[in-house]
């Protein structure tokens, strides 16, 4: 399931958010070389989160392969703000777009519902709940994290408390098949969760790349939480209000 847009109407501009995906684009053409050799290998080693690194549990000078000859080196002294330049840094061009996608979808709602300074404060603290999870899960690993996923995932926890609701306008693929349809956000957010559980138990402290499951559960989860206190009821009320006059139309 793809989703391509939800029935949901913004309050104003959402500037936090375009702001957000501004800074992970500045990121992949200025870090990471957008995408080429050796600048990308070279930003997720430098400014990647690697858990085993920031906890103490990798002697330093390990080296971990990345291939084509190329291989990350353990400090001595773990860099903790890697946990924080990693959410801004992308393993290649389908994983910075689909992220990208996703905040730009759902995003400028959970922007709406508490304002652009508490959203990019939230943003961040999901993030490193993500991280948190991330390491948690392996504190051994030696793979270096990298993705906004666990940022994003912490913005769709939030949005499924906040819109449970709202139709969200889905591609379905099933082999051959394929059709448009409207789902609830709980149905697709909740689906999604689901996936990032069932696709993480069996990588419990376990060493390996790809997807870093257990940061998306951790952000998604933090937002669930987070969105309590970082909501506006006023916010809220506004954007209620909103909906009514365009059901009325």
């Amino acid at each position: 399931m793809f989703p391509l847009r939800d029935d949901n109407p913004t309050l104003r501009a959402s500037a936090a958010t375009v702001a957000l995906i501004g800074a992970n684009v500045a990121a992949w053409v200025l870090l990471q070389g957008l995408g080429t050799e050796p600048e990308l290998v070279r930003s997720i080693c430098e400014l990647g989160a690697i858990p085993g690194e920031l906890l103490g549990n990798l002697a330093p000078g390990t080296e971990i392969p990345l291939g084509s000859g190329l291989a990350c080196r353990i400090e001595a002294e773990p860099n903790w703000l890697t946990a924080v330049s990693s959410m801004f840094l992308h393993g290649g061009w389908f994983h910075l777009l689909g992220n990208m996608w996703f905040l730009w979808l759902f995003g400028d709602n959970v922007e709406d519902a508490m304002g652009r300074g508490r959203f990019v404060v939230f943003y961040l603290l999901c993030g490193l709940a993500a991280v948190a999870a991330q390491m948690a899960s392996n504190p051994y690993s030696a793979t270096p994290m990298v993705g906004a996923s666990g940022a994003i995932g912490g913005i769709m926890g939030a949005y499924a408390v906040l819109y449970p609701k709202v139709g969200v306008h889905i591609l379905l693929v099933l082999g051959f098949y394929v059709d448009r349809i409207i789902v609830p956000a709980w149905f697709m957010l909740g689906f999604w969760f689901l996936l990032q559980v069932m696709g993480g138990l069996p990588a419990l402290s376990s060493e390996g790349g790809g997807v870093a499951f257990w940061a998306h559960v951790g952000g998604f989860v933090a937002g669930v939480v987070l969105i309590f206190p970082f909501r506006s009821e006023r916010r809220l009320a506004a954007h209620r209000a909103l909906v009514a006059r365009q059901s009325w139309r």
